[in-house]
């Protein structure tokens, strides 16, 4: 439990905050460094087990934007304590999901006013460093908040964004072809090798390898993803998104569809709009966690203090 008061987050106050640990007021409140991509997904035959979504269950176009955490646009790709993440559109005009992934299964906070304090803990100060002591004793006070962090830290760094495994932190109510609701989780594994990289090789790393690596890939034909539905279990928690569902690597999954990269697009096609996470289909609805609450305004305040 956080040792601060209820209530004192805003929507504002959030997006003021991702902001202030980097700087940068024109970059995005997170993810700020990324690629704008498109391709194309095809559903599989059992998705309709799961979801009557459209934008699951039939074949689409697909923009996405693969890119590195925080609200600094100059991370280095060779940062290997920073997150990965992807995000995607499907569907078509009348029936569009936009869902929102990254490489840790976990969310750093629990509830707004955990995560806007989580923030203030490691804001820069004039020396342009955060504040060692202030870290550790909101991370002593509030220990769930460092299972993101142990996540990254227990696993090497992907050697692509193409090899990477990207994680929903949220559970969905999906409603199927028969009228039947359970919760799930997305997630999108990359078909083929995944390589990772040493702390030494990824040193060895140009800052931008990441996005370069894109380019080839994507150039070769070489980037898909497999969509899968993590399947709810009796008892699953489905409001605290700093924990894993038990067993969760070993659970029942459904391969919904896959994604295929074909092309890179410009940066103004995934800036012009933000991938609205509130934005579903009928046949997923909204998880019912106070974090996925918040995004959505957070989003649309971050998107007008960028223009």
């Amino acid at each position: 439990m956080s040792e601060f008061p209820t209530g004192a987050a805003t929507l504002a106050s959030i997006v003021d905050a991702l902001k202030g640990v980097a700087g940068d007021p024109k970059a995005r409140a997170s993810f700020a460094k990324g690629r704008c991509v498109r391709g194309t997904y095809a559903a599989s035959d059992r998705a309709k087990e799961i979801t009557n979504s459209h934008s699951f269950t039939r074949p689409s176009r697909v923009l996405a934007r693969f890119s590195v955490g925080g609200s600094d646009p100059r991370v280095a790709d060779t940062d290997r304590f920073v997150l990965r993440g992807l995000s995607f559109r499907l569907g078509d005009e009348y029936h569009r999901s936009n869902i929102l992934l990254q490489s840790a299964p976990v969310h750093f906070a629990r509830t707004p006013d955990q995560m806007l304090a989580f923030l203030k803990a490691r804001m820069v100060g004039t020396n342009g460093k955060p504040d060692t002591a202030n870290i550790m004793a909101f991370s002593a006070a509030n220990p769930e908040t460092l299972h993101q962090a142990n996540y990254i830290a227990a696993h090497p760094l992907p050697a692509s964004f193409a090899a990477t495994t990207y994680w929903g932190v949220h559970a969905f109510p999906a409603t199927n072809a028969k009228g039947e609701t359970r919760f799930i989780k997305f997630k999108a594994v990359p078909v083929g090798e995944h390589p990772t990289l040493t702390d030494e090789e990824a040193r060895a790393k140009p800052a931008d390898f990441l996005h370069d690596d894109l380019e080839s890939r994507i150039a070769a034909g070489d980037v898909r993803f497999n969509v899968m539905a993590l399947l709810d279990r009796p008892g699953d928690p489905t409001t605290d998104v700093t924990i894993r569902w038990p067993d969760e690597d070993s659970r029942d999954t459904v391969r919904l569809g896959t994604i295929v990269i074909t092309g890179v697009e410009a940066d103004d096609a995934c800036d012009a709009s933000v991938f609205d996470p509130a934005n579903l289909a009928e046949g997923i609805g909204h998880p019912p966690d106070e974090i996925f609450a918040i995004r959505r305004a957070v989003y649309a305040i971050s998107l007008a203090k960028r223009r």
